[in-house]
């Protein structure tokens, strides 16, 4: 490597994408990992950064995967701007299901997240694994920031609008319900921002439409009762926090008034959030429609069971 830096980057050479891949191909330890992630980053920065090669993304998630340091390839796909690291779905199933085997979710939701941004729900593969891991994860019932539960539900979302049955159904349900109370607390703007979504007002609006769906249509559909439950809980949720912002809006201090210079909340925002108490009573209604055509997640293994016999 230390040749290398002499004779291209020192007399400002331009570097080609094939030397780039045969160093990345070359890697025989944990350091040379380290140095690889540095030259990809100069590469990024170069004036050939535009060509660098699919098999050499591929190979360098293989590499760090090989060589202990899953925490750089992670590094490198989340801040893929500066490394130029976007991989294609088989790169990604390699660290989502690497993560699983570990047990690790919430690191396995974070590369869903980067499938979500990138939209590469295109192999079932693909959509099984981020389903499974985007499942798990909620059944850890983690506490989730507003950021958090707009990756959470865009990833759900954007996932289950590629595959028109029970499981991708109850995912479009619970990442409108999810979206729907960002758009509830921060506004439309506070949804769309970074996120390839509709900019669109409504996203509770479109999940009880899933639920009307699913309760008029002839078919043998179905939704998931923990769908179901996680949906009355952010209406639950939403409800609350109405009651407790309407009461105790007079004794707000300078920290709620700065959360409101940060929230761009316009009069359309606010005329969805007076919708809250019909989307309530909608939902009651719909549960009745519904609760008959509902199946059960007993836990993750069945979970993965139930997402693989669905998407074949």
């Amino acid at each position: 490597y230390s040749d290398f830096e002499r004779t291209t980057y020192d007399k400002n050479l331009p570097v080609s994408s094939l030397t780039v891949s045969r160093f990345v191909d070359n890697i025989s330890s944990r350091e040379e990992v380290d140095q690889a992630e540095y030259y990809l980053y100069k590469f990024r920065h170069s004036p050939n950064c535009w060509y660098l090669r699919d098999w050499t993304i591929h190979s360098w998630i293989r590499q760090c995967l090989k060589y202990g340091a899953r925490e750089k390839a992670l590094h490198t796909v989340k801040n893929k701007i500066q490394y130029g690291i976007f991989p294609d779905d088989f790169t990604f199933n390699l660290l989502i299901d690497s993560y699983i085997k570990d047990g690790d979710f919430t690191s396995a939701c974070s590369v869903v997240e980067e499938v979500m941004l990138q939209e590469a729900f295109d192999l079932p593969s693909t959509r099984i694994l981020s389903l499974h891991a985007l499942a798990s994860y909620r059944a850890m019932r983690p506490q989730l920031t507003v950021s958090g539960e707009r990756a959470l539900g865009a990833s759900l979302l954007i996932c289950g609008l590629r595959q028109d049955n029970n499981v991708g159904l109850s995912a479009q349900l619970l990442g409108n319900a999810l979206l729907g109370k960002v758009e509830m607390l921060k506004g439309i703007h506070g949804v769309f921002k970074g996120m390839p979504l509709f900019w669109g007002h409504g996203y509770l609006d479109r999940a009880l439409a899933v639920m009307e769906r699913v309760a008029t249509a002839s078919g043998d559909v179905k939704l998931s009762k923990d769908t179901l439950d996680g949906m009355n809980d952010v209406l639950q949720e939403l409800s609350s926090s109405s009651d407790s912002d309407s009461s105790g809006a007079e004794s707000a201090g300078e920290g709620g008034e700065e959360e409101k210079e940060e929230d761009t909340i316009d009069e359309d925002d606010h005329a969805e959030q007076a919708k809250l108490p019909h989307y309530v009573s909608r939902f009651k209604v719909g549960v009745c429609c519904v609760n008959h055509l509902c199946f059960y997640f007993v836990d993750t293994g069945l979970t993965f069971f139930f997402l693989v016999r669905a998407s074949r």
